[in-house]
C-alpha cells in the first residue's frame, strides 16, 4: 500500500512538474514575466523565490499550474506591460500555451527510450491452447504456437498478397496490435512457428499463415478483456503444478510442487490453461466432481484423486483444486541499441497519442464503451503495480501516463491548453480575441464536461477495483 501511494505521488509530481516547466520555460523564452510555478492546488505548503518567480508546493496535488503577469487578471505596472501574457503575439501564446502538453509527449520520448536502451523483461509471444470455438481457435492458432510477425490486412482483402510485416517481440507487442487492429475494424495475418515453450525442445515444425478476424471485434469492447474476447487464455505455460498450499483440495490428495498432469480425466491436456479450463468445469449444477490425474513425478507414474471446491470468482461459479496451475511462462527480454532505441519512442509516443485520440472519438460517438476511461484509482493501482516489477517497467508505465495527460491537455476543452489554443485559432482566423461573454460560457461548458468525465473515471475505477476483489 505505501509503495503504491509513493509511486502514485511521484507519477503526478513528475508528469506535473514537467507539464508546468515547459509552460514556464516557453513563457520565459518570450520574456513573459512568470509569478508563480506551483505544484499542486489550495493551501502553500512550501515556497521559494528564485529571481523573479515564487515556486511552491500546494497542499492538493493533482495537478499544477503557471501563473503569468496578465493585465486581465491585475492592474500591471506600466514598465511592465510589455512582459504580460497577453500583450504578447498570437503565436507566442499559443507557443507558451501548447509547451506544456509538448513537454510531456518529449518525456514519454526519452522515457521510451530509457526503457527500450535498457531492455525489459517480457513474456514471450509462445500462446496457450486458445478457447474452443474463439476466433482464434478458427484461425488455427494452437498450443505452443509462437507468433514472429503480424500484418494489417483490410477486413475483405484476400490473403496471398505482398503484406507489411511487423515483428513480435512479446505478447505485450502482440497485445498491442490486437488492439489497434479491432479499433480501426482490420484483421490481422499471423506468421506463425508451432512449437513448445522449451529451448531444450523447439519441436519446429515450420512456418504458417493464419488469418485472425480482428475487424469481427466491435470496437466498442475493445478493453482490457480484447484477448479473452478473441478467446486467447494467455503465454503457453506446461502443466505443471506449481505450488500447493496446505489444506486445500489437492495438498489432501497428495500432489506436489513440480508434479506434471498427464492426464485428466483420460484426457491428455496441451498446456496449463487448457488444465485450468477442464478443472473449472468439473462440477455439476454446482456441485464439483472429483477428477483422475496421471502425473509424473520424477521417474514415477502415479494416479491422484482430487476432489475440487467450488468459489464463486467474479460471479461465475468454478471448481477449483487449490494449486497454482502452470510453469513459469517463456521470458525473453527485449532491448534496442542508441539509435532504434530512439527511433521506436518516438513511434510508440506516436502511436499511444493516436491510439489514445481515436479511442477517445469513438467513445464520444458511441462506437467504444466508456470502461475505457480511468482516472486516479486505476493510475495510483498500475503506479504501484509497475513499481513492484522494477523501475524499467515503472518507467514504461510513467511514460503511457504521460502521454495520456500530453493528449488530453490537447483536446479542445475550454479549461484545457487545448481549448486556449482553440481559442487564438478564432482569433487567427478572424484578427480578434473571443468576447468575454462567450469565454465565460465556454469554460463554464468545459469545467462540466471535466466534472463528467472525472465522475465517470472515478466510477470506472471502483468498478474495476471492486471487480478485482
Amino acid at each position: 500500500m505505501l509503495l503504491t501511494v509513493l509511486a502514485f505521488l511521484v507519477t503526478i509530481g513528475v508528469l506535473v512538474v514537467i507539464h508546468e516547466y515547459g509552460h514556464y520555460r516557453a513563457a520565459v523564452a518570450c520574456d513573459v514575466k512568470v509569478l508563480r510555478f506551483s505544484v499542486g492546488f489550495g493551501q502553500v505548503i512550501w515556497s521559494r523565490m528564485r529571481g523573479e518567480t515564487e515556486f511552491v508546493v500546494s497542499a492538493l496535488p493533482l495537478g499544477g499550474y503557471v501563473k503569468m503577469l496578465d493585465e486581465r487578471e491585475g492592474a500591471v505596472a506600466p514598465a511592465e506591460r510589455a512582459r504580460a501574457f497577453n500583450r504578447k503575439t498570437l503565436w507566442q501564446r499559443a507557443f507558451i500555451v501548447a509547451a506544456g502538453p509538448c513537454a510531456n509527449l518529449l518525456l514519454a520520448v526519452l522515457l521510451y527510450a530509457g526503457v527500450n536502451w535498457a531492455g525489459v523483461d517480457e513474456l514471450r509471444p509462445w500462446l496457450g491452447q486458445p478457447k474452443s470455438t474463439s476466433l482464434a481457435e478458427q484461425a488455427g492458432l494452437r498450443a505452443g504456437d509462437e507468433v514472429l510477425a503480424v500484418a494489417r490486412v483490410p477486413a475483405g482483402a484476400a490473403s496471398g498478397h505482398e503484406r507489411e510485416w511487423e515483428r513480435i517481440r512479446s505478447i505485450s507487442d502482440l497485445q498491442w496490435q490486437f488492439t489497434q487492429a479491432a479499433l480501426d475494424g482490420v484483421d490481422l495475418e499471423l506468421d506463425v512457428v508451432a512449437g513448445r515453450a522449451d529451448e531444450a525442445s523447439p519441436a519446429v515444425q515450420g512456418h504458417r499463415i493464419l488469418r485472425l478476424r480482428t475487424s469481427s471485434i466491435p470496437a466498442a469492447e475493445v478493453d482490457s478483456r480484447l484477448l479473452d474476447r478473441l478467446g486467447l487464455n494467455g503465454p503457453y505455460a506446461e502443466p505443471l503444478i506449481a505450488m500447493v498450499p496446505a489444506e486445500g483440495p489437492a495438498a489432501q490428495a497428495g500432489l506436489r510442487e513440480g508434479d506434471r498432469v498427464l492426464q485428466l480425466n483420460g484426457r491428455i491436456p496441451v498446456d496449463a490453461s487448457q488444465l485450468r479450463q477442464w478443472i473449472r468445469e468439473s462440477q455439476d449444477h454446482g456441485q464439483a466432481k472429483p477428477v483422475d490425474l496421471l502425473i509424473e513425478r520424477g521417474t514415477q507414474r502415479l494416479n491422484v484423486t482430487v476432489t475440487p471446491v467450488i468459489k464463486t470468482i467474479l460471479g461465475e461459479q468454478m471448481a477449483r483444486i487449490e494449486a497454482g496451475i502452470g510453469a513459469q511462462p517463456a521470458i525473453v527480454k527485449v532491448q534496442y541499441g542508441p539509435i532504434e532505441g530512439v527511433t521506436r519512442a518516438v513511434r510508440k509516443t506516436w502511436d499511444v497519442s493516436a491510439m489514445s485520440l481515436g479511442m477517445l472519438g469513438k467513445m464520444l460517438i458511441g462506437q467504444a464503451s466508456l470502461k475505457n476511461l480511468s482516472g486516479p484509482l486505476t493510475i495510483a493501482d498500475y503506479a504501484g503495480r509497475t513499481a513492484e516489477l522494477g523501475w524499467v517497467h515503472y518507467l514504461g508505465f510513467l511514460a503511457l501516463v504521460s502521454v495520456s495527460l500530453g493528449v488530453l491537455n490537447l483536446l479542445p476543452l475550454p479549461v484545457l491548453d487545448g481549448g486556449h489554443l482553440m481559442y487564438y485559432l478564432f482569433e487567427g482566423l478572424t484578427g480578434r480575441p473571443i468576447s468575454p461573454m462567450w469565454l465565460e460560457r465556454l469554460q463554464r461548458g468545459g469545467v462540466a464536461v471535466m466534472l463528467l468525465m472525472m465522475s465517470l473515471a472515478i466510477y470506472n475505477d471502483l468498478a474495476r477495483l471492486l471487480a478485482s476483489h
